[in-house]
């Protein structure tokens, strides 16, 4: 080739005349988002002034922790309810999970949103965390697939067909609470929705990311508190005897009850009747 020059060239060096000179990295708009896959949900279809409706994109702070834990829940997230959807139909599901992070109205951690009543056999946000779907283990196949979008949503990656939508269900059902908001479109098998008027609106989703995310599992039940220490019972003291001395305490009641007699709980059936009292002995001479 014109650029091999006997003596000044060597096994690989065609690499150096190929390669494309490396750009530097702009970290300018380091918050704003990484990618953006799609057209903009607008409110109107027919309002081409309308601007387009997307969330701002989330990024996840925090410790090591925070971020295994967020990728653990927003991979279980996509796997379960998406697992499957095409691409796009698992992206939409991620969105939905950022945007209600970063909305005031729901938990701000990405396990908060994900096991939102979780602890409650039915009306959980999510109906894999109450049904009994995270006993069935995922593929490896699928959840490599889920866990891969999952880490380019906390990673920055906004899905713009979603835009600031915060529910959706399966075109197999109505739940009641499709009339009351604003449907954004359908993509694969879900329908989206968006609150209506200014909650649903881009400012509306204000909420940073709090950290100190939660366990990916099902939250429990609350249990009853501890009584406080005014409602302990007071023991009245006990009283001195003539000669000064202090009586002894009464012996604490046993750990359990006695045990009741055999004759008394051992059905009578075992009795040998009389007739067979002789029963398995060597029989002798008369």
């Amino acid at each position: 080739m014109p650029f091999e020059v006997p003596g000044e060239s060597f096994p690989g060096s065609a690499f150096y005349y190929l390669e494309e000179t490396p750009l530097l990295v702009d970290v300018a708009g380091w918050d704003a988002p990484v990618g953006v896959i799609g057209v903009a949900a607008r409110a109107s279809a027919t309002e081409d002034a309308e601007p387009p409706l997307a969330a701002p994109p989330l990024r996840i702070s925090g410790s090591d922790r925070d971020h295994a834990r967020a990728q653990q829940c927003m991979a279980q997230a996509i796997y379960y309810e998406a697992a499957s959807e095409s691409d796009a139909g698992q992206r939409a599901v991620a969105q939905i999970v950022l945007n209600r992070v970063a909305h005031p109205s729901y938990p701000r951690t990405v396990c908060g949103v994900v096991y939102q009543g979780s602890e409650r056999s039915t009306g959980c946000q999510f109906t894999f965390t109450c049904d009994g779907a995270l006993a069935r283990t995922p593929s490896r196949s699928g959840w490599a697939r889920a866990s891969r979008h999952a880490r380019e949503a906390l990673s920055g990656l906004v899905y713009a067909p979603v835009g600031t939508a915060t529910h959706y269900h399966t075109l197999a059902v109505n739940p009641y609470w499709a009339s009351s908001l604003q449907s954004v479109g359908v993509i694969g098998a879900h329908i989206f929705y968006r609150w209506p008027g200014a909650a649903g609106r881009p400012a509306a989703f204000s909420a940073g990311y709090a950290g100190g995310e939660p366990s990916a599992a099902r939250a429990r039940s609350s249990v009853p508190a501890a009584p406080l220490p005014n409602d302990i019972p007071v023991v009245a003291p006990l009283p001195d005897l003539p000669d000064g001395r202090t009586p002894a305490a009464p012996s604490p009641p046993a750990a359990g009850t006695q045990a009741a007699p055999a004759a008394e709980i051992m059905p009578q059936s075992g009795d040998v009747r009389e007739e067979y009292a002789n029963s398995g002995r060597w029989i002798t001479r008369p």
